[in-house]
């Protein structure tokens, strides 16, 4: 069993990358993401421009497109780590604080394996999520299941507010159960705002 922790900025190039198709599968916006258009009508004179002779130009112009508000996962943190077949602790995570600061990294979220078992969220794994969701609500957790015949990987988060909620007031540690939120929804939830791109390229820190 292996974890790592993984951080986005907004700059979309890295000098050291490695491409990798098992994390490399969290990162562009929707096509169908809302676009605002700039009109004549909002430049600063408050007409379109002309030619300096007068006559308007006719040249046509290229869509300019601005986004914002758009978490690109572009470095990949390994810890160093102490393992069992069921279970992996991060140590020295000063190491991975240092990284992010160095850097001005973001944590947008996790990823481990379950290398025996199904792809699933264990209780430990929810309080992982929850100390990450807590800081930042779109924080997601990857959970990677080879030997999983239905689903070789999941991603997740905590619901909101039911297993965020539950998660709050849970002071148990190792494994134990977690009862379902109030409202019927489930503990956890995959995610349905993570978006595949292909071209996104990952810089890997493997500390170990």
């Amino acid at each position: 069993m292996a974890a790592s922790y993984f951080s986005q900025i907004g700059v979309h190039t890295v000098t050291q990358s490695s491409p990798s198709p098992t994390i490399s599968c969290v990162y562009n916006a929707p096509h169908i993401a809302e676009v605002s258009r700039i009109t004549s009508a909002d430049s600063v004179h408050g007409h379109s421009s002309s030619s300096s002779d007068g006559l308007t130009a006719s040249r046509v112009l290229k869509d300019v497109h601005i986004r914002g508000g758009i978490f690109h996962v572009t470095t990949l943190i390994i810890p160093k780590q102490e393992s069992t077949s069921s279970s992996c602790q991060a140590l020295y995570e000063e190491e991975i604080f240092s990284i992010q600061h160095e850097q001005s990294l973001f944590p947008v979220g996790w990823i481990h394996t379950h290398p025996s078992q199904s792809c699933f969220m264990s209780s430990v794994d929810l309080h992982t999520q929850f100390s990450y969701q807590v800081m930042v609500p779109e924080a997601i957790a990857i959970v990677m299941a080879p030997t999983d015949t239905r689903r070789s990987y999941g991603i997740f988060r905590l619901s909101d507010p039911g297993g965020m909620s539950i998660l709050k007031e849970c002071q148990e540690t190792e494994y134990h159960p977690h009862r379902e939120p109030a409202e019927g929804s489930p503990i956890y939830e995959h995610c349905s705002n993570v978006y595949v791109n292909p071209n996104i390229r990952l810089e890997i820190c493997d500390l170990r």
